[in-house]
């Protein structure tokens, strides 16, 4: 049994939280609105800031929205860095800048403690199974003592390389989704305007070399026309901004992926940051005066 700090408790980090607790560990818990009910009655000890939960804590994890929350929740007033001391372990989950988290690691080093950054794909769905992607940077002793707890959240897990590295994976992995969902939207909707059933075409891609999991999954939702979130167009806006603003840094062109965002711009000015990324078609069916299925 180890002693957990989880500091952010939203749509991602309430079910991370309850599957370390199925596993056997011991939760302080913060978060701002304060720890929901059935995490304190499976165990967790709600605390009033990071600071306290790092205290009592030897790993101390933060799940939150952007880099400005993970910068609060790390070295704000009573932030995690005030609780720390040296040994204690630091593992940001969010999804973040990967430029801002060398920083992060480097202020959390000179506080004598380990830093991995652990950005995780997999959305709600994923948090609930236990079946998360996580992509890991960092060391490796640090790595091997956290890797039991990230097999309690996850199965696909991967130390990438040093601090920095994983969120710079999580950065390519959205990138591909992005533009894979584009791809998926715009034969689909080329499909269906032509006159053909767009549920028949998604079913014969999926057994050829255009198949894909988000052919599968996210198609299905086009033909549907189901875009309840499991991941938000406004959380993908901000993971390609982080694409786009890190290409920018280090000079890299993202043609593609500007386009991507350029969509899903559209879709929120349509008042759609609230649904599911694959409702990204909808842009396109904007354009075109046509809806899938139509």
């Amino acid at each position: 049994m180890a002693n957990i700090g989880f500091i952010g408790l939203g749509i991602m980090g309430a079910p991370m939280a309850l599957n370390l607790i199925k596993g056997g560990h011991r939760l302080y818990t913060h978060t701002l609105e304060g720890t929901p009910q059935a995490l304190r009655e499976a165990g967790a000890s709600d605390c009033a800031s990071a600071a306290e939960a790092a205290r009592q804590a030897e790993i101390i994890i933060t799940m939150v929205p952007d880099t400005p929350h993970v910068e609060a929740a790390l070295f704000g007033p009573e932030g995690v860095a005030a609780g720390l001391a040296p040994g204690k372990i630091v593992v940001d989950m969010s999804s973040i800048a990967p430029v801002a988290t060398k920083d992060f690691a480097r202020r959390i080093g000179e506080l004598g403690c380990e830093y991995l950054d652990a950005p995780v794909s997999g959305g709600e769905v994923g948090a609930k199974a236990a079946s998360l992607t996580i992509m890991v940077g960092g060391s490796q002793k640090a790595f091997d003592i956290v890797r039991p707890l990230f097999e309690l959240m996850g199965k696909n897990i991967t130390l990438v390389g040093g601090n920095g590295d994983g969120q710079i994976t999580k950065v390519a992995n959205q990138i591909i989704v992005a533009l894979t969902i584009e791809a998926v939207g715009e034969a689909l909707l080329l499909a269906s305007k032509a006159g053909a059933d767009a549920g028949k075409v998604r079913q014969a891609l999926m057994g050829g070399f255009a198949n894909s999991r988000i052919l599968e999954v996210h198609g299905q939702r086009m033909v549907e026309r189901s875009f309840e979130p499991g991941f938000r167009i406004a959380l993908h806006q901000k993971d390609l901004n982080l694409a786009l603003t890190t290409a920018r840094q280090i000079g890299v062109s993202l043609p593609s992926t500007a386009v991507a965002q350029e969509l899903f711009n559209a879709c929120a000015a349509y008042g759609g940051e609230a649904w599911d990324h694959s409702g990204m078609v909808r842009a396109l069916e904007k354009s075109a005066n046509f809806e899938i299925g139509q």
